[in-house]
């Protein structure tokens, strides 16, 4: 009976001693495990510091880079579009010096006048050829009536117009324009402003145009979309400079 009893506490002590012994090698083992995890998290840190470090350097440097790249492009951008804006308001005044100065067709509202010979001779009225001095003085009222262009017979007339009579030997006479193109009655002066103030201006009553001839030799209409060609002629200029050139 002892001998039974001896030998339980014997194996309840070698059990107690294993579990022990397990106990410590797997306190062992687990302190091993954290400390290795650590160690790994200290150089996985360390490497990330190291490389956001590197990183941040990049991007301040690419941010500076940026930054200087955005600013000249935002000076050139303001230099382009102070050029354009030059470059337009250029293209604005050309196409106004073309438009002043016949070099392009144009359109728009204002008035017509006819003018005719006159070949019947009545009690009232005698036979009357027109002459240049007659559109030429329909030519100066209607600029001075503020006409943005005027045409004859088709022919564009410039400030640099000329209108002159021709006389050939036989007796017949035409009216030249822009030194060469001959026209003949009736004649069709085409001028595109405010039709009313066109109007207006050669129908004053004793000193307007109209009120000089009789309805038979000229009238005169309001329209639309009128169409002007530009000069048929070249413009040359001899002997005037820009101020400064020799």
């Amino acid at each position: 009976m002892e001998l039974k009893k001896g030998k339980n506490i014997m194996i309840v002590t070698i059990g107690l001693i294993c579990f022990i012994l397990t106990y410590v090698i797997f306190i062992q083992f687990k302190t091993i495990e954290e400390t290795n995890i650590t160690e790994i998290k200290t150089m996985t840190e360390t490497d990330l510091r190291e490389k956001i470090a590197l990183w941040k350097e990049k991007y301040e440097e690419t941010d500076e880079k940026l930054k200087q790249t955005n600013e000249t492009i935002s000076e050139y951008r303001k230099k382009r579009e102070a050029n354009q804006e030059a470059i337009e308001l250029l293209d604005k005044e050309l196409i106004q010096a073309q438009l002043l100065v016949g070099e392009t067709d144009v359109k728009g509202d204002g008035i017509v006048i006819v003018i005719k010979d006159n070949e019947e001779t009545t009690e009232i009225e005698e036979t009357t050829e027109i002459k240049s001095q007659v559109l030429l003085h329909l030519v100066n009222e209607l600029n001075a009536a503020g006409a943005e262009a005027i045409s004859i017979n088709d022919q564009r007339i410039i400030n640099m117009s000329d209108i002159v009579d021709i006389y050939i030997e036989d007796g017949s006479h035409y009216i030249f324009v822009n030194k060469e193109e001959k026209i003949v009655s009736p004649y069709v002066i085409k001028a595109i402003g405010d039709p009313k103030y066109l109007e207006s201006a050669l129908t004053t009553k004793t000193v307007g145009f109209m009120d000089i001839y009789s309805e038979n030799i000229v009238s005169l209409e309001r329209q639309n979309n009128i169409r002007i060609p530009k000069y048929s002629g070249k413009i040359e200029v001899k002997y005037i400079n820009m101020e400064g050139e020799k």
